[in-house]
């Protein structure tokens, strides 16, 4: 096992998984059975990511939380992380001086096949968000690999004019040649593999290749 599983880093970078990080065991998490052989190891223990998850909401409020904020979710990977996150966000706009408004849109970017990013992008649910003019935008998405699906999305919104634009991811993977779009609220830093929270095997590729 490696002798340093997770590192800190500054803020904004998240917390780095290296590369030679085996994860922990399947064996010490319950998980449902029809994913029994699909799974290699358990990567990022729920209870981790949702303290990482409080300290971004904590990071979002401080710099988004003078105006508005209207919430794009990545759909569908992006569902649960956006719903806890918003979550502790209006926990902590409870807990202030004043409350925020906060409104959730949900969008899907279909860019993979199977686990290869593939170059056509189909943004729906993004056709008009003129809803998004002088607004504070917080784009949350569960997983960034290359950074080009985040890229060309970051252009479609700003063409709405909204008054800042941030994105939040849980995932980041280090990604040879990705375009440097890295989210300005990272959970986790990862190496580039194919992962749920846990590593996908091999075996479990193949079976839900479409």
């Amino acid at each position: 096992m490696a002798e340093v599983a997770v590192q800190s880093e500054r803020r904004g970078e998240g917390i780095v998984i290296s590369d030679d990080w085996p994860g922990y065991s399947l064996d010490l998490f319950s998980y449902p059975a029809h994913y029994s052989g699909d799974l290699d190891c358990v990567i990022i223990p729920h209870g981790v990511i949702m303290d990482r998850t409080e300290r971004l909401a904590r990071n979002i409020m401080d710099e988004l939380g003078d105006h508005d904020i209207v919430v794009l979710c990545v759909l569908k990977g992006g569902y649960q992380f956006c719903a806890d996150l918003v979550d502790r966000i209006k926990a902590l706009s409870r807990n202030s001086n004043h409350t925020i408004p906060m409104r959730v849109h949900f969008i899907r970017l279909k860019s993979y096949l199977n686990d290869q990013s593939t170059e056509d992008l189909h943004i729906l649910g993004a056709e008009d968000l003129s809803f998004l003019a002088g607004k504070n935008v917080l784009i949350v998405e569960a997983i960034v690999g290359t950074g080009k699906t985040m890229k060309t999305l970051l252009k479609h919104v700003e063409a709405f004019g909204p008054k800042m634009i941030k994105v939040a991811g849980l995932l980041v993977k280090r990604v040879p040649h990705s375009s440097a779009c890295v989210p300005d609220y990272v959970g986790f830093e990862i190496p580039n593999r194919f992962v749920h929270i846990c590593v996908i095997s091999e075996s479990g590729k193949l079976k839900y290749k479409i």
